[in-house]
Order: structure tokens, then C-alpha cells, then sequence
């Protein structure tokens, strides 16, 4: 098993951390001042003081899911989060490269696009659906199966990538599904 480190945040990541996380404290501060306090009408204060939980625990939960780096095995990669790992297998991997425009275009179907990681289930055209764990889109490598395509942000990808061709020596490693 080999530990990788993840890719540096790029510059979109840490602005939109930055600023997302601005905003929650904003909007945190706007509901508690508007949040009645010693009301006696029924409900009121407990369901402000619900709401007002709510950008603190979109807060915590993206800093739980951060991506802190990937281990690789002959069956499995790790995605290793701040207080767990994430395992995904990769049986029958056939496929892996580096593509720094594999996320281009993407719309993200389910998950965090931006807050901490990039991180959940994304679609575009070239690669199809995936699950996405990245600091750095221009750093993606994607690991396909026929079960499944990955995508993350190794901060080597040419180390990830010689690694795999280790591992998995009947997967193409190196050349994008296409390239002649």
C-alpha cells in the first residue's frame, strides 16, 4: 500500500473556501440577530434556533469531507478524509491517466463543489459520470473501470500513475481513452 499526497488547493479552491465560508459566518450572524429571543409565541425560538444551526453544520460537515490524500492497493484506493477513509474499489481497473481538462465541463450531480474540496458525484461528456475527490482540477488523474471512473488530485500524478501501472499491469496507463 502507497500513500500519495494530495494536490495543493488551487487558487478557485481556496476563493471559493474563503468566500463560502464568509458567507455561512454572514448569514450565521443575520439569523441570530433576527431569531427571536424570550418569545412566547410557540415555536418560534426553537425553530430560529434550528435554522441557525444550519450554514455552522454545512461548515463542519465540508471540513469533515476534506481530502487529505490517497493510498493504493492492488484492489482498492483510499481516499484518505480528515477523520476517516473513503474506500473505493477498483477491480478490473483498465484504464488511468492524467487529464488536467477531465473536469471541464462538468455538472455536478450530487456533492461539494468547492467548499473545502471538490468532492461528490460529477457528469460531463468526455468522461461521463464519476466520483470526484480533488484539491486541483488541473492535476486529475482518472482511474476508469467498467463498474466505475474516478477522478483525483494526486500532488505527483506522474508518481500516482507509475504506481498503478505497477499494481494494475493490464490497465493502459498513461493514454486517454482515444489518443492515437
Amino acid at each position: 500500500m502507497q500513500r500519495f499526497d494530495v494536490a495543493p488547493w488551487s487558487t478557485s479552491l481556496k476563493v471559493v473556501s474563503i468566500v463560502g465560508t464568509l458567507v455561512l459566518f454572514a448569514v450565521s450572524y443575520a439569523l441570530y440577530r433576527t431569531v427571536p429571543h424570550g418569545t412566547r409565541v410557540p415555536f418560534a425560538e426553537t425553530f430560529g434556533t434550528v435554522i441557525l444551526a444550519v450554514p455552522s453544520l454545512i461548515l463542519v460537515l465540508a471540513v469533515l469531507y476534506v481530502v487529505k490524500g490517497y493510498t493504493l492497493d492492488a484492489t482498492s484506493l483510499c481516499v484518505q478524509r480528515l477523520l476517516w477513509s473513503t474506500r473505493i474499489q477498483l477491480e478490473g481497473l483498465d484504464r488511468a491517466w492524467y487529464d488536467s481538462s477531465a473536469m471541464t465541463r462538468s455538472l455536478r450531480v450530487f456533492g461539494n463543489g468547492g467548499l473545502f474540496s471538490i468532492t461528490g458525484i460529477f457528469q460531463n461528456g468526455r468522461i461521463g459520470r464519476y466520483r470526484a475527490f480533488v484539491t486541483d482540477p488541473r492535476q486529475a488523474v482518472v482511474l476508469r473501470s467498467p463498474s466505475r471512473v474516478v477522478v483525483l488530485s494526486p500532488a505527483d500524478p506522474r508518481a500516482f500513475l507509475g504506481y498503478v501501472r505497477t499494481m494494475f499491469p493490464r490497465a493502459t496507463v498513461g493514454e486517454p481513452p482515444g489518443a492515437v
